[in-house]
């Protein structure tokens, strides 16, 4: 599968067609307009958004897919510095690929520490949890 920063999430389809107002882009992004915005201020597009006025931005497929993306390494705890690092890689083209794949890679590994620090806390909430469910029973 190629991706380029026009598919940066392998398949998400947004449809959202030539351009939608920041509400509907906010909407399709579970973000909020003020997050949007801030994202826009903070250097974390890959291109300008386009504005159908001097005011009015218009979010295309491309700008919403990345912002879900954005989310996803948001969510996995990744710093806006990082991102930010990682956009401009992105920005940067194809010389760039090692090094986007390389941030990636040591991402990825922090994730895991993440995840399995999740689940020895999701273990030690069910072994509480079996201990209330005996209790419980015992009465």
């Amino acid at each position: 599968m190629t991706l380029t920063h026009d598919s940066p999430v392998p398949g998400v389809s947004v449809g959202v067609g030539v351009g939608v107002a920041i509400s509907d882009a906010a909407a399709a992004t579970g973000l909020s307009t003020h997050t949007l915005r801030y994202y826009e201020r903070a250097g974390l597009m890959l291109d300008p958004v386009e504005r159908a006025s001097s005011t009015h931005r218009r979010y295309g497929d491309a700008d919403i897919a990345w912002v879900q993306f954005l989310t996803r390494l948001r969510l996995t705890g990744m710093p806006i510095a990082t991102i930010r690092e990682y956009t401009e890689l992105v920005r940067q083209g194809d010389e760039t690929v090692d090094a986007r794949r390389e941030l990636l890679v040591r991402h990825r590994v922090a994730v895991l520490h993440q995840l399995d620090d999740i689940t020895a806390s999701l273990a030690a909430i069910d072994i509480k949890i079996a201990i209330y469910e005996q209790k419980g029973t015992n009465t």
